[in-house]
C-alpha cells in the first residue's frame, strides 16, 4: 500500500478540487487540506504548480501532481481499493474519452458564459446546451455513467450540480432544462443525494458570491483589453 502523506491545495468553490475531494473520501485516503485563495496565489501554490499555477494540486511524499482529471487517475492507480475506473480495457478507454469531452466540450462552454457577454455569451450558451444534449444522450437508461455506482466520469461531471446552478444566476442565463435533458436531470439528483457528494458541497450563497466576483473581474479585463 502507498504511503499515506497526502496534501491537497485547493479551494471550496472549485468543482475541479472538488473532484479530487470526492476521489479521495470515496478511497478513504487521509489528507491534509490547504485552503488557498484563487484570486491571490500563495508561495506555496506557485512552488508546487509553477507551470499553471492553479489548483487543485495534490502533493504526494513531497511528490506534486496538478490537472484533476490526472490527479484522478494518480490516485486510482496509486491506491488500488475502490476502483473508479472500469476494468476492462475499452470501458476504460470510454471514460476516459467522456472525461476529456466534459472538460473540452461542457466546461469550457460554461465557463465562457460566466466570463463574456452579449453575442459572445449567446454562443458560449449554444455551446454548453449542445455538449449536454450529447451527455444527455449517453446518459440515458443509466443511474451513473457506469451503471449503478459512481465513478470516474460521475466525478468529474460533478460540476454541473451545484456549481452550475450559481453560475446561471451570476451569469444570467438558464442553461440546464430538466424538460430537454432528463437523464442528466435524474443524474444530478442520484449523484446530489450520495452521502459523499452531500457533505462535500459547498454552500450555495458562497459559490453564487464567487461566481459573481470572478464574472465581474472577467468583463473589466476583456473591456480593458
Amino acid at each position: 500500500m502507498a504511503e499515506q502523506e497526502v496534501k491537497l491545495l485547493g479551494a471550496g468553490t472549485s468543482p475541479f478540487v472538488h473532484r479530487v475531494k470526492v476521489a479521495l473520501e470515496l478511497k478513504g485516503i487521509p489528507y491534509e487540506y490547504i485552503q488557498e485563495d484563487v484570486f491571490n496565489k500563495s508561495s506555496l501554490l506557485l512552488k508546487y504548480n509553477p507551470v499553471f499555477k492553479k489548483i487543485p494540486v495534490l502533493v504526494h511524499n513531497q511528490k506534486p501532481i496538478s490537472e484533476s482529471l490526472v490527479i484522478l487517475e494518480y490516485i486510482d492507480e496509486t491506491w488500488k481499493h475502490n476502483p473508479m475506473f472500469p476494468q476492462d480495457a475499452h470501458e476504460k478507454a470510454m471514460a476516459r474519452f467522456w472525461a476529456k469531452f466534459i472538460d473540452d466540450k461542457v466546461t469550457t462552454a460554461i465557463r465562457g458564459v460566466l466570463t463574456t457577454e452579449g453575442v459572445q455569451q449567446q454562443e458560449n450558451e449554444k455551446h454548453a446546451m449542445e455538449a449536454l444534449q450529447v451527455i444527455d444522450g449517453e446518459l440515458k437508461g443509466k443511474k451513473f455513467f457506469g451503471g449503478e455506482s459512481i465513478g470516474f466520469v460521475d466525478i468529474v461531471m460533478g460540476g454541473i450540480t451545484l456549481w452550475l446552478e450559481a453560475l446561471e444566476e451570476a451569469a444570467g442565463v438558464k442553461i440546464h432544462d430538466p424538460e430537454k435533458y432528463p437523464s442528466i436531470d435524474k443524474w444530478m439528483q442520484n449523484f446530489a443525494q450520495l452521502p459523499v457528494i452531500k457533505e462535500s458541497l459547498p454552500q450555495r450563497d458562497i459559490l453564487l458570491q464567487y461566481f459573481r466576483k470572478g464574472r465581474q473581474l472577467s468583463l473589466a479585463s476583456a473591456a480593458g483589453k
